[in-house]
């Protein structure tokens, strides 16, 4: 059985990487075209195309999927099955043309989180179960038929990184299970439920924008735990410490945290020191920061980050 790739980030990667591995025939990689990055805006290839290269397999770069000559050259491929991870939208003349369909991993427990940052709004919505998913696809949005499903437990202790790793193993994982079933035609695909059992509502995962990680105070401490570790490295949390009569201002992204017990008492400013750590201090709990990094400076512990700053009682925490 013969097989065109498409992803482009690290997560597919381990998906393309698990293909080669069960000895899975990949005859082609379609992945982005080249992007400039870095401070020398250089050209940069993304993580599929690089590992592709390492391992010798003919790579597709296309600025528009329409293009006659990638059809064209797709075509020839004469590939039994398409295979999506993390990659844009495809046209139905693309993902109708191989015999066996074309199917996507997704990062979700589908119907609940399609969209495009479905581990972010997972951890974002402080939920205790995600997964993956295998589906057909169709012309609406990871709204085909499901082939299978793995469920993954969300620990206490997870961000945006740990859960990506975990379920990039268990995506690849589940798309060469899913292969076999195509291959020995064993396939039962079933159309997602319109609802989840129990009134559950459907939950969506739009893109991540920056403003999402602003600190709102109108919101609970809960709620921003759960926003930095969803958002975990990039965007991050944002918040600016400040100290008018030190005449600073030191902005900072929040990168790990837990909460507080509550307070007796109450500080009339929104910051304080819990256990040698600078906290937030909401209307229900305080926020302990753990890990954060200044503006223009590496990430620190936040007893590190206390340590080099003159605390006085005119600290306060100010919205970025």
């Amino acid at each position: 059985m013969k097989v065109v790739f498409f992803g482009t980030p690290e997560f597919a990667v381990g998906t393309l990487a698990a293909l080669l591995n069960a000895k899975i025939d990949v005859v082609a990689v379609v992945t982005a075209p080249d992007k400039p990055a870095g401070r020398g805006q250089n050209m940069q290839p993304s993580a599929v195309k690089k590992f592709a290269l390492e391992n010798n397999l003919p790579i597709l770069q296309p600025e528009k999927l329409k293009n006659q000559d990638f059809i064209h050259t797709l075509t020839s491929y004469q590939a039994d099955l398409f295979i999506v991870v993390a990659f844009r939208m495809l046209p139905e003349m693309i993902w109708q043309m191989p015999k066996n369909g074309t199917f996507n991993v997704h990062a979700s427990l589908l119907p609940q989180y399609r969209g495009a940052a479905p581990i972010n709004w997972a951890l974002i919505n402080g939920e205790n179960e995600t997964g993956v998913t295998t589906f057909f696809l169709k012309h609406e949005i990871d709204t085909g038929n499901i082939i299978a499903q793995k469920a993954v437990n969300i620990l206490p202790e997870d961000n945006f990184s740990s859960l990506y790793q975990k379920l990039m193993k268990e995506g690849a994982e589940l798309a060469v299970a899913t292969c076999e079933l195509i291959k020995n035609n064993q396939v039962n695909a079933t159309p997602q439920p319109l609802a989840i059992s129990g009134n559950v509502p459907l939950k969506h995962a739009p893109k991540i924008f920056k403003d999402l990680g602003i600190v709102n105070w109108e919101k609970d401490a809960l709620h921003h735990h759960n926003l930095i570790r969803g958002l975990f490295p990039q965007p991050g949390v944002s918040i600016i410490l400040k100290n008018d009569a030190q005449q600073k201002s030191i902005a900072i992204k929040l990168l790990a945290s837990y909460l507080a017990d509550p307070l007796q008492q109450l500080p009339t400013r929104n910051f304080s020191v819990i256990e040698k750590q600078p906290a937030l201090i909401f209307d229900d709990l305080p926020l302990v920061i753990k890990e954060l990094q200044p503006a223009g400076k590496p990430k620190m512990s936040g007893k590190d980050f206390l340590n080099g700053i003159k605390l006085d009682e005119a600290w306060y925490w100010a919205s970025a």
